[in-house]
């Protein structure tokens, strides 16, 4: 029988590190992309939004438009919170601020103030119906 020729390792040897990984893998290792998606932008002025301004849409959008544009103005055929659109895209909220500036320049959306409810109902209407269960 021979000897074997396979030489041991003594526990002095570590394995190599492993390769690293190739750009792209993840969002939050490619802050290039959101640059990308968000553009370089005129100004760097962004349209004054913040997480519950309405966004809907007004056109269908132009063939030259990027894709996360394209699914914004799709999306926004109701209208929708500047949240629930970060959300779906899979954006953060500065990136998708951006896109809507950009769609909000081109007349492609609209922005709208939220609809706040009143706290306390109005008094004339408090008053007509109190009388209307009177004269029942």
């Amino acid at each position: 029988m021979s000897p074997p020729r396979r030489q041991r390792r003594t526990p002095g040897h570590e394995p190599p590190p492993p390769p690293p990984e190739p750009a792209g893998q993840g969002e939050e290792k490619n802050p290039e992309r959101l640059y990308v998606v968000a553009g370089a932008g005129e100004d760097g002025a962004r349209a004054a939004v913040d997480l519950v301004t309405l966004i809907v849409a007004r056109t269908e959008p132009p063939p030259s438009a990027t894709p996360e544009q394209v699914a914004l103005v799709r999306m926004c055929a109701a209208p929708l919170s500047v949240a629930e659109l970060s959300a779906y895209l899979g954006l953060p909220f500065s990136a998708t601020t951006a896109l809507i500036t950009e769609l909000l320049a081109a007349g492609l959306v609209q922005a709208r103030a939220p609809i706040v409810r009143r706290a306390v109902p109005d008094r004339h209407l408090l008053e007509a119906v109190m009388h209307g269960l009177q004269r029942l």
